[in-house]
């Protein structure tokens, strides 16, 4: 699928889009690709509509010639609705970590007359602001080092270095994004998600979400929306998720709110079946609703 400056974003799709009623759109994190959502593709099989692309320079998506910004990825998110999604069709919207960042950033530019587009949303360990700053992969340093800490932190996410993948990067992987205690094939699929990712690419966005503020997006949401998140997500944690509960609930929005006790950031794979129940959930509820 192209986009207006001319890159190519990879999409996949799974049933009947143009049968269905609402098309499930699935949006994946910061160096990941449509794999990711294995899990929910085989969930949905043969009952719903789902589209789930890569963001740029992610799995098959081209990088284009446009700078990575937060305001982009909301307008690529545009773009796979008015191309993916056929009139009068509505989507439910499912974003993981900075794929819930894209949901705010598209809320934030393309908010007019949401209801007609989007039926609900799923807003996955994710964050509306300063998910570089307030993560926690860096160890506490030693006073004399904490001025650099911000510099630490941001090398973490915007050097392009190349990542292997071996059983160093395994460790670093579950450390990095899952519970303490994970299933060796969740680490070994991290690991390969991370690692298959163009380090130019990482390196990019990551950089582009050092900056990050899509709270005016949040503000802008008028849908049901539910927001996931696992207790032990190192980075976006707890907080990030009871913060943006707050804003949707004072909003009138908030469909529900669920902390997955011991999960990392990797919810929809580590906890498939319970975080499979949620999306159930918010669809039936979206189909209650429109024959009520």
């Amino acid at each position: 699928m192209g986009t207006p400056d001319g890159a190519l974003l990879h999409v996949a799709t799974l049933g009947d889009i143009d049968a269905a009623d609402e098309v499930v759109v699935l949006i994946h994190g910061w160096t990941c690709n449509t794999g990711f959502w294995n899990p929910q593709f085989h969930h949905f099989a043969g009952n719903r509509a789902v589209i789930a692309y890569d963001h740029r320079g992610h799995g098959l998506s081209e990088m284009g010639s446009v700078r990575p910004s937060v305001e982009l990825l909301g307008q690529d998110l545009q773009t796979v609705l008015e191309e993916m999604v056929p009139e009068g069709k509505r989507a439910v919207l499912v974003g993981h970590s900075m794929g819930g960042m894209t949901i705010m950033s598209w809320a934030a530019q393309f908010s007019s007359g949401m209801e007609e587009k989007i039926s609900a949303i799923v807003l996955t360990s994710t964050a509306a602001k300063d998910v570089v700053q307030r993560q926690q992969l860096v160890p506490d340093l030693p006073r004399f080092l904490r001025p650099a800490e911000p510099l630490v932190e941001r090398a973490f996410v915007s050097l392009p270095l190349p990542l292997a993948s071996n059983d160093l990067s395994a460790r670093i992987a579950h450390y990095v994004a899952l519970g303490p205690v994970a299933r060796q094939a969740h680490v070994d699929f991290t690991d390969k998600q991370l690692a298959a990712c163009s380090p130019s690419a990482r390196g990019a966005w990551g950089t582009a979400m050092y900056t990050l503020d899509v709270t005016a997006g949040l503000e802008r949401i008028s849908v049901p929306t539910a927001v996931v998140v696992g207790t032990k997500d190192r980075l976006t944690k707890v907080e990030h998720s009871r913060e943006m509960a707050d804003v949707l609930r004072s909003n009138g929005v908030l469909h529900s709110y669920t902390e997955f006790p011991g999960a990392g950031h990797m919810v929809p794979f580590e906890r498939a079946d319970a975080f499979n129940a949620v999306l159930d959930t918010v669809l039936g509820d979206v189909s209650e609703a429109v024959n009520s």
